[in-house]
């Protein structure tokens, strides 16, 4: 298929998390044998920390307006077997309206912020998505399973929603012979309702547990003081998160609040941690269970005790939670997996989409062509 995804970023992972999904996922799609062209809002702080400019296995092109866009990329919006578009793109909205009118293919959204989406829709400030535009798309992708979905048909129109997850390109992530670092570390931007957790599960042990070590590394934290046995890292590039997990004892996931309320939202720092063999301590939300088996794959934190506990386990143990955990994810969680997904949903929408023509027209209620391209 020739696929087009307007996406917020792949070419800088500076501050987001988009940009490893992207790229792992269309890596994957290349391997399949399809053609991806991803469009990205050119912004001047993606454009100073542009880590990946230039992905080998799309085309990847640079547009500074959404007029701009349209002008360009016509013709292959108009052309695509499938076109996405994927949350937080700057005026996603009217790319949205805008594509959902030009592609001759299946058109789809691919929230990676569900949660995030769903609260700024409530609240009538979404910038990126409008609710009178979830019922033109036919297919609406999520990092969020579970019930929420159901609540994007049901309320919002949508004609079908399904779980897009996020995943891990094994070929980057893998276990390392090396003598670990720290004892526990995590990965994540700034946010604040990340920070009490953050603060509860890693400030607090790394208080009372002075002779251990821990690192925070993420960007756009504010001026803090930070306990002296707590590493600070402003930003680490992708290549570099592999030798980071396979550094650490344990690392830490905390999870957004608005993934919480909504459950089945698993991150991809989970993933990555996991892939590496790395045992992960992390903080609880509803359908964890049907990602990890807690005690078993995964350790459940709800307290700074519970932290301090977990790092006194034996190095036997830990490592038994943390093959566990890389046998899972080899077996559901990987780049190959999620690209075999979307060839399965975007294959199938269009088929659904050319049996309902085909009976519009056999009934003699096919008021408007829906060209599939070939």
């Amino acid at each position: 298929m020739k696929i087009v995804i307007c996406g917020l970023s792949i070419t800088s992972s500076w501050g987001n998390g988009h940009a490893t999904t992207y790229r792992a996922l269309v890596r994957e799609l290349a391997r399949r044998g399809h053609d991806v062209l991803f469009l990205e809002a050119d912004r001047p702080w993606y454009a100073s920390n542009r880590d990946l400019p230039s992905p080998s296995y799309c085309e990847t092109e640079l547009y500074e307006t959404v007029d701009e866009l349209k002008r360009r990329f016509a013709g292959a919006v108009r052309r695509a077997d499938a076109v996405l578009v994927g949350s937080y793109v700057p005026e996603g909205a009217r790319l949205v309206e805008w594509a959902t009118r030009v592609a001759r293919g299946v058109t789809a959204f691919y929230d990676i912020d569900t949660p995030v989406t769903m609260d700024s829709l409530a609240r009538g400030d979404c910038e990126y998505l409008s609710p009178e535009l979830i019922p033109r798309l036919d297919l609406y992708l999520s990092f969020t399973g579970g019930p929420l979905l159901r609540r994007i048909e049901r309320e919002l129109g949508s004609p079908s929603a399904l779980p897009l997850y996020c995943s891990v390109d094994v070929d980057e992530y893998h276990p390392e012979r090396s003598e670990p670092r720290w004892d526990l570390g995590y990965l994540g931007t700034y946010s604040d309702d990340r920070q009490p957790t953050l603060g509860r599960f890693l400030v607090e042990p790394a208080l009372a547990l002075r002779h251990k070590s821990f690192v925070v590394a993420g960007a756009q934290y504010p001026e803090m003081r930070w306990p002296a046995n707590v590493e600070r890292i402003e930003h680490l590039p992708p290549h570099e998160h592999r030798g980071f997990y396979n550094s650490q004892r344990f690392t830490l996931n905390v999870t957004r609040s608005k993934m919480i309320e909504a459950g089945f939202s698993p991150s991809v720092r989970l993933f990555e941690a996991a892939a590496c063999g790395t045992p992960i301590i992390s903080d609880y939300w509803d359908g964890l269970d049907t990602i990890f088996e807690p005690g078993k794959e995964i350790l459940i934190a709800t307290s700074g005790d519970d932290v301090r506990a977990f790092l006194e386990l034996g190095d036997r143990e830990r490592a038994r939670i943390g093959e566990r955990a890389r046998r899972k994810v080899l077996r559901d969680h990987t780049a190959a997996r999620r690209a075999e997904q979307l060839e399965h949903y975007l294959l199938g929408r269009r088929e659904e989409t050319a049996n309902a023509k085909a009976g519009r027209k056999a009934t003699g209620l096919d008021r408007k062509a829906w060209t599939l391209v070939p």
